[in-house]
């Protein structure tokens, strides 16, 4: 009887192996022929010269809905802009590409961690709750510089920021 039931148990575990290693097969190859819905192409070559990416649109944007966007370029070996100015208690969103190799950024005390692949547009979403300045640093080996390439995203108060996009159209630190 206990032969029977040990021999019942090996044939149950080797069934749920097979199941999710097939699973993850199937969903490996789905993920490979059919790209993510919703991946933004951008040309790296152009990057500087006209659309999103310009350098008269890089930096911080307040959108109609109240919510702001930042808007940042990698190039070897550092970020465009330097230092981005958001406001806390906002939601922010950081729109990045890279226009010449693959860069990534985290931010530190946010859920902000992503790479710029030339050619793609990376989005990523967060909240800041307190006013500080937070670290950016690229955490992807881009070549002799990369341990020099550096960002900061300086937080501010709300009211404070509101204030600055009536001067002009994007903000950044300096």
């Amino acid at each position: 009887m206990a032969v029977r039931a040990e021999r019942r148990w090996a044939i149950l575990a080797t069934v749920a192996i097979v199941v999710i290693v097939g699973l993850a097969a199937i969903t490996g190859i789905t993920h490979q022929v059919m790209p993510q819905s919703g991946v933004e192409l951008v040309d790296p070559n152009t990057l500087h010269i006209s659309g999103e990416f310009t350098e008269a649109n890089l930096g911080s944007a307040l959108e109609s809905d109240g919510s702001v966007t930042v808007r940042v370029i990698g190039l070897q070996y550092s970020f465009t802009p330097q230092c981005m100015l958001v406001p806390a208690d906002t939601n922010v969103t950081f729109r990045a590409t890279s226009a010449d190799v693959v860069h990534g950024f985290i931010v530190t005390g946010s859920n902000i961690n992503t790479m710029l692949v030339p050619g793609y547009v990376s989005i990523q979403t967060t909240r800041f709750s307190t006013p500080g300045e937070r670290l950016m640093p690229c955490h992807e080996y881009c070549g002799l510089g990369h341990e020099g390439m550096w960002a900061r995203v300086r937080v501010i108060d709300r009211d404070e920021f509101l204030k600055l996009p009536s001067q002009k159209n994007r903000v950044t630190c300096d």
